[in-house]
């Protein structure tokens, strides 16, 4: 959600198509999967907003929590 928009604000429907856009040999979905590929959506909760606001705080965190884990998972493979 946009905080800068009123969740009652209007939806402005008007046409902004430019005569000059040509989509007549446009093809749908053609980047989808390889989108797809190379993306990861979390959402986070609401009461964790606050410490992740943005993409940014959230690949800090986990650049920090990562090493941790890693270490965890060659104890784990050790262990076993």
């Amino acid at each position: 959600m946009n905080k800068n928009k009123p969740q009652n604000a209007k939806v402005n429907n008007r046409d902004t198509m430019q005569p000059e856009y040509d989509f007549s040999k446009a093809a749908r979905g053609v980047t989808a999967k390889r989108y797809a590929e190379g993306t990861n959506v979390v959402v986070i909760p609401p009461e964790l907003r606050d410490v992740f606001p943005d993409s940014a705080t959230v690949a800090e965190a986990l650049r920090a929590l990562a090493p941790v884990i890693r270490h965890q998972r060659q104890l784990n493979v050790k262990a076993a």
